[in-house]
């Protein structure tokens, strides 16, 4: 169990266990725009779903999750916060969601499941297959072109090292950037992840800034703090 401040997760059912990368997206994405309706694309434990019921009034929070293991345990998870009357998971994939799109929505969030440079087997054929199965950006992009509302914005955390490539297939589907962070876990070490927001508004002023994690082993930013102290408990 994994405790919030104003919330807990079960998580021993999920391969896609509470990271850094899903927090960061729940806390930092933004709601200006006061979303009436959001979308998280792959909930996993559901904790991105959860953060953004907590910051916002949203009516309806959809989520949606192909592994049947990590869907019941988020339907779980939903059904024991306190905004179970907001939060409902689809047990799909994107690919069959989007096929007949009931809704469009203010806010659509996804941490996507990414190949990381750390991964590598002996298998060249295996690798390939994986880095292709775990980025499918297009479909993600191109979902969010046909589900996200006129005023809406699409939200997710990616490998720095894709941040251009994202973009420009965003631009594809005349999406384009709002808010651009890019993401250190220390001073010294290299930029990360890119947390990038991404709307219909082409002349959009863009804010592009840099987040660093840490100072040193547990010593956490303030500008961390400040971004996640609504949620975790030592905060």
């Amino acid at each position: 169990m994994f405790s919030f401040k104003q919330f807990s997760i079960k998580q021993d059912r999920c391969a896609m266990k509470i990271g850094t990368d899903g927090v960061l997206l729940g806390a930092w994405t933004p709601i200006e725009n006061n979303p009436f309706s959001i979308l998280d694309i792959g909930a996993g434990t559901g904790v991105i779903a959860l953060m953004l019921a907590q910051r916002s009034n949203a009516e309806q929070i959809d989520a949606l999750e192909i592994d049947e293991e990590a869907y019941e345990q988020s339907v779980d998870n939903f059904e024991n916060s306190p905004w179970n009357d907001r939060l409902f998971c689809f047990h799909a994939g994107l690919d069959e969601f989007v096929e007949e799109p009931e809704d469009e929505y203010d806010l659509i969030v996804s941490n996507p499941p990414f190949y990381t440079e750390d991964y590598k087997s002996e298998n060249e054929q295996r690798d390939l297959a994986r880095f292709t199965d775990a980025m499918p950006f297009e479909d993600l992009i191109e979902a969010a072109a046909l589900l996200l509302s006129e005023n809406g914005v699409f939200s997710v955390i990616i490998p720095f090292n894709e941040e251009e490539h994202f973009l420009a297939l965003a631009k594809e589907y005349e999406l384009h950037p709002l808010k651009i962070t890019r993401v250190k876990g220390t001073p010294i070490t290299e930029i990360k992840r890119s947390l990038l927001a991404i709307s219909r508004n082409k002349n959009a002023i863009i804010t592009i800034n840099e987040l660093i994690i840490e100072t040193s082993r547990h010593q956490y930013t303030p500008e961390y703090i400040e971004l996640t102290k609504d949620f975790y408990l030592k905060m």
